[in-house]
């Protein structure tokens, strides 16, 4: 947040929030749907769903960011959409949790709404102070960034080291398949509908940083939420349900990365055989005329010295005619005729 994002950007997306507005209703409008719809359709229970609400209503995460990098996207656009989400989320998250909610009676009235906000506030004041920091004093920005990269970095290599290590066996003892199967298809769904959402309202050059925010997940923040403001006898071993996330998250992106950098080279080089054809076929033409012009000044040199040669016999021809005439006129004028 700090590297990339400060106060000036947001404003101009505030001052034309066409593109900002229509991501942020598809975070917010396609993955909470989809989260609704698989936790219906797969007949989870009551509590089982409210976890994957809870990560469906999540805004939008920090490896969105890097995934709009990877797949050359609208970067200003997916650091205000990540910002702006997650200040929005404060508001629509227990907003939307309330609504969906309405579908599990049984724990309609247990979600802890207050525990929510609180994880919320917690986790928009660093927020806010990294765009300050980028905004009033960046030239400070730089060393916060390089410190922090290295914090997350061995948090993150930590918490997986000691998810496998230690939680591994009970992710795939305690998950039930309809978990790892929605894990699957949360990601994937929010990636093509949020590129196809985008494409409906003409933002063509912003369709694959749309996808990539729609589809990421903010999956600490949802790990935090379920283990601090649920209880762990309620919960259980689900809170591990955002890690699996991840894993699904990361991967697809991955692989929507490759197939979209595979295209473009061979987009690429196919531009470069057909500009290639071109220069061989304006070299070939360029050397075609150079051809018929030298042919055609032989030709015209040739044609000068026939045209010499045949204009001098002709002279040869008028002269030896008016001679002979001559000669002719002047034999009768003095008698010499036979």
């Amino acid at each position: 947040m700090i590297n990339f994002a400060n106060f000036f950007c947001l404003q101009n997306y505030i001052m034309k929030p066409k593109g900002l507005a229509i991501a942020a209703t598809a975070q917010y409008g396609i993955m909470p749907l989809t989260a609704f719809c698989l936790v219906k359709g797969f007949q989870l229970s009551d509590i089982t769903g409210v976890v994957v609400l809870v990560c469906g209503c999540c805004p939008g995460g920090i490896f969105s960011n890097s995934m709009a990098l990877a797949i050359h996207g609208d970067m200003n656009l997916s650091i205000v959409m990540t910002s702006c989400s997650t200040m929005l989320a404060l508001g629509m998250m227990p907003l939307l949790l309330f609504i969906y909610c309405q579908g599990f009676p049984s724990v309609r009235n247990a979600v802890p709404y207050g525990e929510i906000m609180l994880s919320l506030v917690l986790i928009l004041v660093p927020c806010s102070i990294g765009i300050g920091i980028k905004t009033y004093r960046p030239q400070y920005s730089k060393r916060f960034t390089k410190v922090g990269m290295i914090i997350m970095l061995m948090f993150l290599v930590g918490t997986l080291i000691l998810i496998g290590v230690g939680s591994g066996h009970v992710i795939l003892t305690m998950m039930s398949p309809s978990l790892f199967a929605i894990a699957g298809f949360m990601p994937l769904i929010g990636y093509c509908l949020g590129y196809a959402f985008s494409s409906i309202f003409r933002l063509i050059h912003r369709r694959r940083t749309v996808s990539m925010e729609t589809g990421c997940q903010n999956v600490p923040l949802c790990t935090t939420i379920l283990k601090v403001a649920f209880p762990e006898e309620v919960v259980g071993p689900l809170y591990l349900f955002p890690t699996v996330y991840l894993v699904f998250q990361l991967l697809e992106a991955a692989i929507i990365i490759m197939l979209f950098r595979c295209y473009q080279r061979f987009k690429r080089n196919e531009k470069g055989k057909s500009n290639s054809r071109f220069q061989r076929l304006h070299f070939n033409t360029s050397l075609l005329s150079h051809k018929i012009k030298k042919k055609t000044r032989v030709y015209r040199c040739l044609a000068g010295r026939y045209f010499t040669k045949i204009q001098l016999g002709l002279d040869l021809v008028w002269v030896w005619i008016v001679w002979t005439s001559e000669v002719g006129n002047a034999r009768t004028k003095f008698g010499l005729t036979h």
